[in-house]
């Protein structure tokens, strides 16, 4: 996956917004002002993505590929390396766990919004 591929589907769930809060390199989405995904926007050598905790260790001890959330509450956080062998399809996965898990802890009223 390349950093286009990364954007395009951020960007095509609802209410995401793209924001620089940590600096010019870092670029982070949002739904409803709520982090669910950021990464370094010149490397793309890795995402940071919620994760329910239980799932996050489970992840970590199958994938090599998957760390603790860096610079982030490890817990509820992880890591993946954008050049180790998880696939594509699994990442994108792991995008849309990430949004649900922030969305579900919306407010009502902005999940329906979102809902349309």
């Amino acid at each position: 996956m390349d950093i286009e591929q990364f954007c395009q589907y951020c960007n095509s769930l609802p209410g995401v917004t793209e924001e620089f809060p940590f600096g010019e390199q870092t670029l982070v989405y949002k739904v409803c002002g709520k982090m669910f995904a950021l990464t370094d926007l010149e490397e793309f050598s890795s995402v940071n993505l919620k994760c329910d905790p239980d799932e996050a260790v489970e992840l970590r001890e199958r994938y090599e590929g998957v760390t603790p959330g860096w610079h982030m509450n490890k817990k509820h956080w992880n890591t993946v390396d954008m050049h180790s062998n998880i696939s594509n399809k699994l990442i994108l996965q792991w995008i849309k766990n990430s949004y649900d898990l922030v969305v579900a802890s919306l407010p009502k009223k902005e999940r329906e919004k979102l809902a349309g």
